[in-house]
């Protein structure tokens, strides 16, 4: 682990939705207000910085979830969702349940 990354560890918190997902990174991620919440706004916000303070004082995203709710594996919007994650610079860590 470096400095460089930005480590939001959602695990242990129920993620159903969409909007689920935005409430929980919005604070660690120093969203502002008016940030978006869907996925287009995700995707830039994500590739490109320049939205948050937070994300531009950090090189790598790291969000930690559980396999259950939206990111199951059954649900469109979590697998729409974890495709906007590059794998490099951003990346989405699904863990699965004990």
């Amino acid at each position: 682990m470096t400095d460089n990354e930005l480590i939001v560890d959602l695990r242990g918190r129920l993620v159903e939705t969409l909007n689920d997902f935005w409430d929980a990174v919005s604070e660690p991620c120093g969203l502002p207000e008016w940030f978006g919440r869907n996925l287009d706004a995700w995707s830039d916000t994500i590739e490109t910085r320049g939205i948050s303070e937070v994300f531009d004082s950090h090189d790598i995203l790291i969000v930690h979830v559980d396999q259950q709710g939206l990111f199951g594996g059954h649900r469109q919007e979590g697998k729409a969702l974890a495709g906007i994650f590059d794998g490099e610079q951003n990346r989405l860590v699904v863990h699965g349940l004990a």
